[in-house]
């Protein structure tokens, strides 16, 4: 196996990647330095979870901790007149995308000798790190924001996990969690490069799913951009290692109440710009500094995608179609669908190419907020 590092993008400092380490001696988030990508070959195609993918991650896992995360459905639909997708990323043991990163960080993190973490998270992310880390054998704590779904409280609460809810915004539960950070460790799926790592198994997933080729177009939720830069992670292993010939364009979905990426991209900067932060209903991407911005409008622009900015009537338009055709999504992932309106109307996405939506995460985790929108 290829020899990794931990790498800071500012800095261009290295770490080595057999130590636990969230963050940089400079304070910054940290990446996985380059690795070469694996071919159909190298898939065992014995195991049915993203545990077949194994030769492509940057350490090797003698006993990872895993519930059959991945291997979720590709199902095609029309959305828009145009050929839609639909990755049901719901279909993982938590509920959502996110266990494919926590399966991979704790397993790591576990054979590296943490016994008890920390996580901060509004929802999803704080559900797969507490079943994981539970699963593990690892003491748990999350913090949340206060105005958290409860369904997603009680999810991490009845796994075991310890859960502080935190007043105020999403920024304000992050800021808090660094705070803690001294005291145990920050297995945070915002932070932590091995979260990457397991988010880029999609890349390789939608790959096999699609016969060995990549997709024209891929639209996924963004919020800290994990699956954005899972995406563009995986795919760009694939295209160094010779198996397909080109990468698809990567489109980031936000909700127009809290779009700082978006904001940036249309000013054609890689830094924040000023830009109005407001509730929405799509909570799973409310995040006011994603701290790998830079990084994300890297991954973005380098597909040759863009990032949108959804308005809340937009998104819950696409909740309720979604729904119509027997798809329950959570607002969070329905923006995804409301993009792909967008790109085609504009004219930025054809009918007929192949376009993927990434559905992170399913409606049952916003119940109540849900049957609010429908009344």
């Amino acid at each position: 196996m290829t020899t990794a590092a931990y790498i800071d993008p500012h800095t261009r400092k290295t770490y080595s990647i057999n130590e636990p380490r969230w963050r940089s001696d400079d304070g910054n988030p940290l990446m996985t330095t380059d690795l070469p990508g694996i071919g159909r070959g190298e898939i065992d195609t014995s195991v049915r979870s993203l545990w077949r993918y194994a030769k492509a991650l940057p350490l090797a896992v003698k006993d990872p901790i895993t519930m059959g995360e991945g291997c979720t459905p590709l199902v095609e639909r029309r959305w828009s007149g145009a050929r839609a997708l639909m990755k049901l990323e719901w279909f993982s043991a938590t509920g959502s995308f996110k266990d494919r990163g926590a399966s991979v960080m704790l397993s790591v993190l576990r054979q590296q000798g943490v016994k008890h973490v920390l996580e901060d998270s509004s929802g999803n992310g704080g559900a797969a790190v507490a079943a994981y880390a539970v699963a593990g054998g690892l003491k748990v704590k999350i913090l949340v924001p206060a105005y958290t779904q409860p369904a997603k409280i009680v999810q991490m609460r009845a796994v075991g996990a310890e859960v502080e809810l935190v007043p105020g915004t999403r920024q304000d539960c992050a800021d808090e969690a660094e705070r803690q950070a001294a005291k145990i460790f920050y297995a945070s799926h915002n932070w932590q490069a091995l979260f990457l790592q397991g988010t880029k198994t999609l890349a390789y997933e939608l790959w096999e799913d699609l016969g060995f080729e990549a997709p024209d177009n891929i639209i996924a939720p963004m919020g800290a951009g994990s699956n954005i830069l899972g995406c563009w992670i995986g795919f760009n292993e694939l295209k160094r290692k010779g198996e397909i010939g080109k990468l698809p364009r990567i489109f980031g979905s936000q909700p127009a109440n809290c779009a700082p990426i978006a904001a940036s991209f249309k000013a054609g900067v890689d830094t924040p710009v000023e830009t109005k932060i407001e509730p929405t209903v799509a909570e799973g991407t409310a995040i006011a500094k994603p701290i790998r911005m830079k990084e994300v409008l890297g991954a973005i622009r380098g597909s040759g995608g863009a990032a949108i900015a959804v308005p809340e009537d937009e998104i819950i338009a696409a909740l309720k179609g979604l729904a119509a055709i027997g798809l329950y999504a959570e607002p969070t992932s329905a923006q995804t669908a409301a993009a792909l309106s967008r790109l085609v109307k504009d004219g930025q996405i054809k009918p007929e190419e192949k376009t993927v939506l990434v559905l992170t995460g399913s409606g049952l985790k916003a119940t109540q907020k849900i049957g609010e929108i429908l009344g």
